[in-house]
């Protein structure tokens, strides 16, 4: 079986994606893509095939061949522009042959195991598997209908949803998945949906089935969908990991990752889980719950908590910042007065902004 990864670039998660590709976006200090690779490489796939814009190289200067991951990877150009999922199935046919494969949307972070839902398409006898999680949005997915059990119809972001599932970000194909995209047209909004292949094959004779993830699943539609996943991620940290210089004055609670070469002085309380990248300078500062610090942040005096921050951004305020994703190379610094606390930000790269 082969995997399939989606990496093109992407206007969602503005003001972040006017500048990066939403795949190398950091959660816990690691590209959103890496927990993909990861994921799949463990479930036993190997031969992996990103999908990338035509002109971006970025995705495949940080993933490199796949040895990190313990794969071997082969970058797809998604030719004519993001065309929806049906249209990376298309372009994506050559490398793909006759086999099965999964395909995985790289921007998705799902804490299920793989390996049972790899054995069950290889054991069912289907032609396609759906993985299905609850949601309480659905209209914002792809929502199938089922039927004693069956899929007969998958409908993209319904007005009215006919059922309480999402249609995860995995999905497992035979070669009738080539035939399927070959014969949809596209939809409304000019791509070729993923929705309209599963109706397709379940509509022409195919097997449609699906499983239900049962642990989480995280589509990163919007930032807040970020600071969602950051926090499942860093909710599952078992043990500290502190590299780096920590004065005796710093007090640290729960589980808090700190990387080589960051110092940290004066009456700085980190409360966990918190990851906290390479050659950070903090100094007087409350970093809270659910935060992550990517390298060479600086801060002196800050208050954050539930929140992103990116390389190289700098927090000079002692404003309380809350439930923010804050760019690369940004910096926010302190008014000449008071403001209430709890400030609630989203800024892009290289950005100045007082709070």
């Amino acid at each position: 079986m082969k995997a399939l990864v989606t990496a093109a670039r992407s206007n969602n998660l503005k003001p972040l994606t006017h500048t990066a590709n939403k795949h190398l976006i950091p959660l816990a200090n690691k590209p959103m893509i890496f927990y993909a690779l990861e994921h799949i490489a463990s479930a036993g796939i190997q031969d992996i095939g990103v999908v990338v814009s035509e002109d971006d190289t970025a995705v495949e200067s940080a993933v490199g061949d796949g040895t990190r991951f313990g794969a071997n990877i082969t970058y797809i150009k998604q030719t004519g522009g993001a065309l929806g999922l049906g249209h990376v199935v298309k372009v994506a046919k050559e490398f793909l042959g006759d086999e099965k494969f999964l395909l995985y949307l790289g921007d998705n972070i799902i804490n299920d195991d793989l390996a049972p839902l790899v054995q069950q398409f290889e054991q069912s006898g289907a032609n396609c598997l759906l993985s299905l999680a609850r949601v309480p949005n659905p209209h914002r997915f792809g929502v199938p209908e089922i039927r004693d059990g069956k899929i007969v119809r998958v409908e993209e972001r319904p007005v009215q949803p006919k059922s309480e599932y999402a249609v995860a970000g995995l999905y497992f194909y035979d070669s009738s998945a080539h035939l399927a995209a070959e014969n949809i047209k596209p939809g409304f909004r000019g791509d070729y949906e993923i929705s309209d292949i599963h109706t397709w094959l379940a509509q022409n004779g195919y097997n449609v089935q699906w499983a239900e993830i049962k642990n989480w699943w995280k589509d990163k539609g919007d930032p807040r969908d970020l600071l969602e996943g950051n926090k499942l991620i860093l909710s599952a940290f078992t043990k500290s990991k502190q590299e780096g210089v920590i004065e005796s004055s710093v007090k640290i609670e729960g589980e808090v990752e700190i990387g080589q070469g960051t110092r940290i002085g004066g009456k700085t309380l980190i409360r966990g889980p918190v990851s906290i990248a390479e050659y950070c300078l903090i100094k007087d500062s409350y970093i809270g719950p659910f935060t992550s610090l990517g390298n060479k942040v600086e801060m002196h005096g800050g208050n954050i908590e539930h929140s992103l921050v990116f390389d190289d951004a700098s927090i000079v305020t002692p404003a309380k910042i809350v439930d923010s994703v804050i760019g690369a190379g940004s910096t926010i610094s302190a008014k000449h007065f008071e403001m209430p606390e709890g400030n609630k930000i989203i800024v892009g790269e290289n950005s100045n902004l007082a709070i």
